[in-house]
């Protein structure tokens, strides 16, 4: 697999809506990434665009310490089991 293939486009759409946040993280019907921009909030965007920019890189590492407790975790079950049938 390439990196081109391994590349997906994000869906990112635009709503001007006083009930929604600035910038939602959110799912589409093909359970891909969707981005929602709210214009509504665009000048709190706009003076924030380097933080918001920079909160990528500490998700990135959030979400990739999730993984990792979620992957040790699935870990010890696997040797769990393992033990267990070897017991029995």
């Amino acid at each position: 697999m390439n990196t081109l293939e391994r590349k997906k486009k994000v869906e990112i759409r635009y709503v001007d809506d006083s009930e929604l946040p600035p910038i939602v993280i959110t799912m589409n019907e093909e359970d891909e990434p969707k981005v929602i921009v709210n214009t509504y909030h665009r000048i709190w965007i706009s003076l924030n665009r380097r933080l918001i920019a920079g909160i990528i890189e500490n998700l990135q590492e959030q979400m990739d310490n999730i993984l990792s407790g979620y992957l040790k975790e699935q870990r010890n079950f696997e040797l769990e089991d393992r033990a267990y049938e070897e017991q029995y």
